[in-house]
């Protein structure tokens, strides 16, 4: 009886070891095949972008438990991973933002309209050309807000960043070609005109191109590393362009105030053209 109960619990336990072993190889097989899908990519779907449009939007979908959810789409759930930069002041960069169709879609809207670019007057608020910044660029409008595209990268920043939509400006894109640059400046207002208006708290720089050399966005006051800036040592944090990647900063400390360590500047491309889109966040409805 004792030899037939032990040979019984030897065949459970091996019976048992064996699942659980086939059960890893599944597990293991699974997570394989979505680190080779994150690296290749997944297939696309077509969807219209707009009614008054003849163009397709293509979306990521795949083998993904939330591939079928319109949200976890949207924000690219899977795809963006955030990497904190500095702490003081607050950077991170998310990277896989943007898709390389959503890139290409806003190179595509803001290249017929491009104008010089302007710098926020400190005495009226309004923008005037100056040398400190030698990019070209435009802004979307309201119209173009609302198409599906452009909805899904604003619902993205917002829920990111964790500020509200509606407290957000109009997103420009910008275009830096060989020998531009923007000196470091600061994105908050100095300004009476704005500051009523609103004071901006945050900026979400994407990326669009990464065809370049230099062009990096060089944060001065962050640490006391050096980093190259267009080809130069400089002190501080560089960020290299990477398509798709986006960087989040605050121009406002925890406390509600300023912070003038959120300093940050475009270097100087040195090669290719770097386009970039930006969407400043203000403390209220912009």
């Amino acid at each position: 009886m004792a030899i037939g109960a032990t040979k019984m619990v030897l065949g459970l336990l091996t019976f048992v070891t064996v699942g659980m072993l086939i059960g890893a190889l599944f597990q293991l097989a699974f997570i394989r095949h979505l680190e080779e899908s994150s690296e290749s990519g997944f297939p696309l779907y077509r969807r219209k972008v707009h009614e008054s449009q003849e163009r397709y939007l293509y979306l990521p979908t795949g083998f993904l438990p939330w591939e079928r959810d319109e949200d976890a789409r949207m924000l690219r759930i899977g795809f963006v991973k955030p990497e904190i930069i500095s702490w003081s002041p607050r950077i991170i960069v998310f990277h896989n933002f943007l898709s390389p169709e959503e890139c290409d879609y806003l190179i595509a809207i803001a290249r017929p309209r491009l104008r010089v670019s302007t710098v926020v007057d400190t005495k009226t608020g309004k923008g005037i050309k100056s040398d400190v910044r030698t990019s070209s660029g435009m802004f979307l409008n309201h119209e173009e807000k609302k198409y599906p595209m452009i909805q899904a990268i604003e619902k993205r920043i917002s829920v990111y960043s964790q500020v509200p939509a509606e407290n957000g400006e109009l997103m420009q894109i910008l275009r830096y070609e060989k020998g531009e640059f923007y000196k470091p400046h600061h994105d908050y207002f100095s300004d009476e005109f704005n500051i009523k208006r609103g004071q901006r708290i945050a900026t979400m720089l994407m990326y669009l191109s990464d065809d370049l050399q230099g062009g990096e966005t060089n944060f001065p006051l962050a640490g006391d590393m050096e980093c190259s800036c267009g080809g130069k040592m400089v002190k501080g944090v560089c960020v290299k362009p990477k398509k798709g990647d986006a960087i989040l900063f605050w121009s406002m400390g925890l406390d509600g105030s300023v912070d003038p360590k959120s300093i940050h500047g475009g270097c100087e491309v040195s090669g290719g053209v770097k386009w970039s889109a930006t969407k400043w966040m203000r403390e209220r409805i912009a």
